[in-house]
């Protein structure tokens, strides 16, 4: 292409280009007589470099330079495509026209995808179409990990939501492969035991990417080892840093091995949640809902407290910046990436630090992502090898190994200690409101089995099981509090919470009971408080659903107005209770 100086006529480039052995054309018979933009033919290619030379060198020339061709960036027909601020400013629509994800398997170990139709359990509309394998539960220990708390379904769409089917939103790797992988119950808690066996299982089974938007704890040995097993099988292991909005990125996150992720809202700054420290490898869109609900992320998931419903919501944290940093990763392996360290310099080199940032952050990392620009880093290692990419290293600061941990989208403890604590709290408040001369009693039963035992059942189960038993002979019946595990035994796993279990109703029986046998107050006192809890807790969490309501809204005034009545029972038979 031959850029005259403007005005220059037909007549005057034809009277040129013999002198250059081409043909030119006006590259526009109208708009060209007055830019007199032309277009070269006749070229070969080991003429090009001289040819071009000598044609700039002519006075007339303002410009030559090879003929571009160019498209219009893919830009996918979801409706709700225009809320995604979050896509476009990783440079989504340019991205994908270099790379989808196909043939790439991402992992999700979360609480489970609304995959699939299975007994209560409902697909979200805008994942039919979406790519899965067969997961793996590894809180009901079995291959439907279906979703009950909403979580990992945003974060599943995020990473490959079916794009460009005229519905909803759009994914950011859409012809990626998910791996529903089930590692956090109904409350997004879950040991730090089974995410560990998840990642393994994830990296044994085909993951090339596996993203944990969840965190808490301390460190575990066993987990680190776990993902340093996966990296050395080849897979990208992404992280959320954590929403304490301190200077501490959490743990799985900081793990070597791992790539940390923080979060910025629409204008590129950082989250005021995001957690940030020396581990932290980039930032990505993670939503900052302080400016507003579609400041935050938009994706399809199940209602909140119903998973037999469907919602669009906007969602914000380091777990939601995760799943973006997953999918481009998924787009550098599917784009020719072969192991993780070119897929993590492609990612960290070509990451865009903020202005007045020169480098690597503790606040930013390497920068916010660009997928387009990560598969161009990509194009450069492969052209010019390994060492055409140098990125700073990332510093892992090691504490003191812990046993186990809970990790969660964001709760933490070595169990589910939530109904617990709130049954402490509880007992503090009956304390309080009993007259001077019943609290001796009630400080003897703390120390007694038959108040302690009940009330330690109900709230977080025979837990004291998983140190003695080895999983291969233990239920995952067996360790579950008293209302999950009469809700399985009944009712069975994917069917709503019933009212009948998750109410007043059999502490309320058993009292009648213990009003003739003196005996039995103890029991029904503990068992009545750690309903009172375990109610209290599941309308707080804003969970489980429960069934047979005509309106979802009635859940969470059922749950509370049954944890008064559980409450009024427990203090009713402790204050008979002589020391």
């Amino acid at each position: 292409m031959v850029d005259f100086a403007d005005g220059t006529t037909k007549a005057q480039f034809d009277a040129i280009e013999s002198r250059w052995g081409i043909d030119l054309e006006l590259a526009d018979e109208e708009e060209g007589v007055d830019s007199a933009i032309t277009v070269a033919t006749g070229v070969s290619e080991e003429d090009e470099e001289s040819l071009l030379e000598l044609i700039r060198s002519n006075p007339d020339v303002e410009a030559a330079e090879p003929l571009m061709e160019l498209k219009a960036s893919f830009t996918p027909n979801d409706p709700d495509y225009g809320k995604q601020w979050n896509l476009k400013m990783i440079n989504m629509p340019r991205a994908w026209d270099k790379s989808r994800g196909k043939g790439i398997v991402v992992a999700v170990l979360d609480t489970g995808i609304a995959y699939e139709d299975y007994d209560d359990f409902k697909q979200v509309p805008d994942l039919k179409g979406a790519k899965f394998v067969e997961g793996y539960d590894f809180v009901n220990r079995d291959k439907h990990a279906n979703d009950d708390h909403g979580h990992g379904t945003h974060v599943a769409g995020t990473i490959a939501q079916a794009t460009d089917n005229a519905a909803g939103v759009a994914g950011v790797a859409f012809e990626a492969t998910l791996m529903p992988v089930k590692v956090l119950d109904a409350f997004g808690s879950g040991s730090s035991a089974a995410i560990s066996d998840a990642i393994r299982w994830a990296a044994d089974h085909g993951a090339k990417v596996i993203n944990m938007s969840l965190g808490g704890g301390g460190r575990s040995q066993v987990m680190a080892n776990a993902i340093e097993y996966a990296r050395k099988k080849g897979v990208v292991v992404v992280c959320a840093a954590g929403n304490g909005g301190r200077g501490v990125v959490e743990y799985p996150a900081a793990y070597a091995g791992s790539v940390a992720v923080g979060a910025v809202g629409p204008k590129g700054t950082k989250a005021p949640y995001s957690s940030w420290g020396k581990e932290l490898d980039v930032a990505a869109p993670g939503g900052d809902k302080s400016q507003g609900e579609e400041a935050g992320i938009l994706q399809n998931t199940i209602a909140p407290g119903d998973y037999t419903k469907s919602v669009y919501a906007y969602y914000q944290g380091t777990s939601m910046a995760t799943p973006h940093v997953a999918a481009v990763a998924a787009l550098i392996y599917a784009a020719g990436a072969k192991n993780p360290d070119q897929v993590e310099k492609a990612l960290f080199a070509s990451a865009h630090p903020p202005a007045g940032q020169n480098g690597w952050s503790e606040t930013y990392g390497h920068g916010v992502i660009d997928a387009e620009a990560s598969i161009k880093a990509l194009a450069k290692l492969e052209a010019e090898g390994d060492d055409a990419l140098t990125v700073a290293p990332r510093i892992e600061v090691v504490e003191a190994p812990v046993d186990s941990s809970q990790i969660g989208a964001y709760a933490f403890g070595d169990l589910n200690w939530g109904p617990l604590a709130w049954a402490a709290g509880l007992l503090v408040f009956v304390l309080l409101t009993m007259g001077k001369t019943e609290r001796p009693g009630f400080f003897n039963l703390l120390f007694k089995p038959a108040f302690a035992v009940p009330l330690v059942l109900v709230t977080i189960g025979m837990f004291f099981l998983r140190y003695f038993l080895a999983p291969s002979e233990m239920s995952v019946l067996w360790t579950l509090p008293i209302p999950e595990w009469l809700q399985k035994i009944i009712f069975g796993r994917g069917s709503l919470a019933n009212p009948i279990v998750y109410s007043a109703a059999i502490p309320l029986l058993l009292s009648f009971i213990a009003i003739k046998l003196k005996a039995w107050r103890p029991v029904v006192g503990g068992l009545a408080l750690g309903f009172a809890a375990i109610l209290g807790y599941s309308a707080w969490a804003g969970a489980p659903a429960l069934a047979w309501l005509p309106f979802t809204f009635m859940a969470i005034p059922f749950l509370v107005l049954n944890a008064l009545v559980c409450l009024f029972i427990a203090r009713a038979m402790l204050r008979t209770v002589k020391p």
